[in-house]
């Protein structure tokens, strides 16, 4: 699991960790929380954005279409700025 939130008994919040089975944060708010919460995803959407960022042929290379039409593809990659649209739907059956 590797922690949980609790209520404290004076109505505000803990994070106890059970990897190093302690209390990591204390008398946070609700919104205190909610920041400490979004700061941990602003921080692995940093980390998304700068090591694992694919190149844009693979968004061309791994589309199947099981969701979405080739017509409906192609016209987000036109909306994206690409030129080079995918061929016939039939190539895919």
């Amino acid at each position: 699991m590797g922690a949980f939130i609790a209520k404290q008994p004076n109505c505000k919040y803990c994070r106890f960790s059970t990897v190093i089975d302690t209390v990591t944060h204390y008398n946070m708010s609700e919104n205190d929380y909610i920041e400490m919460c979004a700061e941990r995803a602003r921080e692995e959407a940093r980390e998304v954005l700068t090591k694992h960022v694919k190149p844009f042929a693979d968004v061309k290379r791994y589309f199947l279409p099981t969701n979405n039409t080739v017509e409906e593809f192609n016209v987000m990659l036109r909306e994206m700025g690409e030129t080079e649209l995918l061929e016939d739907p039939k190539d895919f059956e």
